[in-house]
């Protein structure tokens, strides 16, 4: 087989299929919409969620973005009963990344959002979620595929921001929290400082 480079392609066609990252498992959410005419897709908000919170693997979280949690399944879930919502990537505790929703579309992660001076985070956002807790810590597998999703998606889209939802939702939403290593993911990606929060 002919190596990608000797076919004229490059690094970002090669991981990339109309927003689709080859390396992350794909679960079409129907929570989604097309991101505003001109919008610049330039800075990617970090969160973290676990459904119920503190219990993990136990595909909650894909059901939730796809529609499909059951309600009556844990007490917790009657707070967010009727909930729709999506990201466009997951990881999981063990490093395994899920994809909802194509990069060049608008997730809904973000919510009532203002970052670098403009609001609705969502039209110009991508959204990764870490299986955690707020405040909690989290794994080296998390860390591993997220620094690798990040530097995807750098190569594909003109990233100038890297932000926690904490920072984009001040006072709303807390999440990373202070568990989320910033300093390791800064050095892993070898950024800028101004790409992060003051923060780290």
């Amino acid at each position: 087989m002919t190596p990608p480079e000797q076919q004229g392609l490059t690094a970002s066609t090669t991981l990339w299929q109309d927003g689709w990252y080859r390396y992350a498992r794909a679960l079409a959410s129907p929570n989604f919409g097309p991101r505003p005419a001109g919008s610049q897709i330039d800075l990617i908000v970090i969160h973290s969620i676990s459904l119920p919170p503190g219990e993990f693997d136990n595909g909650n979280v894909q059901r939730l973005f796809t529609n499909q949690l059951d309600w009556e399944a844990h007490p917790y879930f009657q707070g967010i009963r009727g909930l729709q919502v999506s990201s466009h990537f997951f990881i999981t505790r063990s490093g395994k990344l899920w994809q909802f929703v194509a990069c060049s579309e608008r997730a809904w992660h973000a919510g009532t959002s203002s970052y670098r001076g403009r609001s609705n985070c969502n039209d110009d956002s991508i959204g990764i979620e870490l299986e955690g807790l707020e405040g909690g810590i989290f794994e080296a597998a998390q860390y591993e595929t997220l620094t690798g999703l990040c530097a995807a998606i750098l190569q594909a889209y003109p990233i100038a921001y890297i932000a926690g939802h904490e920072h984009v939702a001040a006072g709303r939403k807390q999440d990373p929290g202070p568990g989320f290593d910033w300093p390791l993911l800064r050095d892993s990606l070898a950024c800028p400082t101004q790409y992060f929060p003051a923060v780290t």
